[in-house]
């Protein structure tokens, strides 16, 4: 087994969001101690933004591409290759300003490519990386699941499902800005879910 963690937040080993995505790892880990793991550090290497530069690389034939555009793509490529190579993906996501981290929507602007993993059919689109599972950590100083505010779980539903991987599964690790019996709370709900889906 192949595992891919991808750690969001800007506050690197320190976040509260890594600390849940390292719990999943954990317990994986423990159930596939031959598994080889991965970790990518979008906080300390975040992805570069699609931006026009990156727009006309991407629709240049390769052969026809400038050394500049070539390296601009390979940075995507690298991304992808990783995501392809894992059999499991786990995801440590904090909540800035009621979304996802700018880093990782960067990320998942790299890796979402038409033709490589999702294509474009006569029934709609249909995602490329099948038979791969998701795991997402998420940790929030307020209390958002299963309510409106939470804008999260349903784009990472989507965008996930729209390359292709449908099995997912989150762990959630809420209230943490809200004082220490609420952070106990918190991480001790996280817990209770690692225990429903590992235990």
């Amino acid at each position: 087994m192949n595992i891919l963690q991808i750690n969001a937040s800007i506050r690197a080993t320190d976040a509260n969001s890594t600390r849940v995505a390292n719990s999943i790892v954990a317990r994986l880990q423990a159930k596939h101690p031959a598994a080889r793991l991965t970790v990518r550090d979008l906080g300390a290497t975040p992805p570069a933004i699609l931006d026009g530069t990156a727009l006309a690389a991407l629709f240049t034939p390769a052969e026809q591409r400038s050394p500049e555009q070539a390296a601009r793509v390979a940075l995507d490529d690298a991304l992808i290759a990783e995501l392809q190579a894992a059999d499991v993906l786990v995801l440590g996501v904090p909540m800035y300003n009621f979304g996802i981290p700018a880093q990782l929507k960067n990320w998942f602007d790299a890796i979402a490519r038409n033709g490589v993993t999702f294509r474009y059919t006569a029934n709609g689109p249909e995602g490329l990386l099948k038979g791969k599972r998701a795991y997402i950590g998420l940790a929030r100083g307020g209390r958002y699941r299963d309510t409106p505010l939470d804008s999260q779980v349903p784009y990472l539903k989507t965008i996930l499902g729209f390359v292709g991987i449908s099995e997912i599964d989150f762990v959630h690790a809420e209230g943490l800005n809200m004082g220490p019996e609420a952070t106990a709370q918190g991480f001790a709900e996280a817990e209770a879910d690692l225990a429903r889906l590992f235990d």
